[in-house]
């Protein structure tokens, strides 16, 4: 049986997650103490016990799912799991991060890092109000393209997130984002509504993000990953350190090509999807996708204890 790895992005985010894993493995304790040192702040105090909205803020929740998948992952291995026991690893958005810094492509506090400057990076790319994002559901990827390119009229709006078969979310111009989704439901899509985010990520308008996020990247170290990085912008595996440098800068203003990117992995042969960390999401999105194969998720010291049997 082949599997692979999937590590959550944005939107999954709550107050708690990782908490009783941390208590549980000392491991899962240790990731979120690196990425404290590495903030130089406290974030496990604000994931365990703060705020949702201040979780939820781009420049906290990014390094926080991070924390939360890798600490996951750190127990899933006291418990025998290796990483090698996935052919590929992939990640949503920032997951893709938390995927290169499970398979030691990246130091978990070098993601800390990268991770807070993209969230602020991407806060401070268009100013608070001009961007939007929508999920329009029941409608595919080309049916979507063109009712960005018909609602843009001038203005930004972009396929963002092909999650999966039937639901695809468009960024840009708030006004244009706003038209995407009339013409959207006079197209026939099954819901088509705006998304409560705080910026239009993964599309033009993140430029600004992509050129802070060139200049953070240069200064990285990239190694090689133990294990094949499905990339957002690619669809499919890479190893070589000078190209993911590369489409993780192309990937702030790209399109995460998630339905791509699973049945890619499945088409190599992967009959088992395992989502690392908080929430459910990406296994719907599986379950959508590769509908022959088996999708997990490990997030509780409950789903870890499993792996024993």
């Amino acid at each position: 049986m082949s599997r692979a790895f999937l590590f959550p992005g944005q939107g999954a985010q709550t107050i708690g997650m990782g908490r009783t894993l941390a208590e549980s493995y000392p491991a899962a304790k240790a990731v979120f103490q690196e990425v404290d040192e590495a903030l130089g702040e406290a974030l496990s105090v604000l994931i365990w016990e703060g705020d949702i909205a201040e979780l939820t803020l781009t420049a906290n929740a990014q390094p926080a799912l991070m924390a939360t998948s890798l600490a996951t992952l750190r127990a899933m291995q006291a418990e025998g799991v290796s990483l090698t026991d996935a052919a590929y690893v992939a990640g949503h958005s920032l997951g893709e991060y938390s995927a290169l810094a499970a398979a030691e492509a990246l130091s978990v506090t070098d993601a800390a890092k990268l991770l807070r400057i993209r969230g602020r990076a991407m806060q401070a790319a268009t100013p608070v109000g001009e961007g939007a994002m929508a999920a329009l559901l029941g409608l595919d990827f080309a049916t979507v393209t063109e009712v960005a390119e018909e609602a843009a009229q001038g203005q930004v709006c972009q396929a963002a997130n092909d999650n999966d078969p039937a639901q695809v979310v468009v960024s840009g111009h708030k006004a244009a984002v706003e038209r995407a989704v009339e013409i959207a439901k006079a197209r026939g899509a099954r819901r088509a509504m705006l998304l409560p985010v705080s910026a239009p990520f993964h599309c033009a308008l993140m430029q600004p993000a992509a050129d802070v996020m060139a200049e953070a990247l240069a200064d990285v170290t990239l190694n090689t990953p133990v294990v094949p990085v499905v990339a957002n912008v690619r669809a499919e595996a890479v190893s070589d350190p000078d190209t993911i440098r590369k489409l993780l800068i192309a990937q702030v203003t790209g399109s995460v090509r998630w339905r791509e990117s699973v049945a890619w992995m499945a088409s190599q042969g992967v009959t088992e999807f395992w989502e690392i960390g908080a929430g459910k999401a990406l296994s719907g999105m599986v379950k959508r996708i590769a509908k022959e194969a088996e999708a997990r998720n490990f997030a509780t010291p409950e789903d870890v204890a499993a792996l024993r049997g």
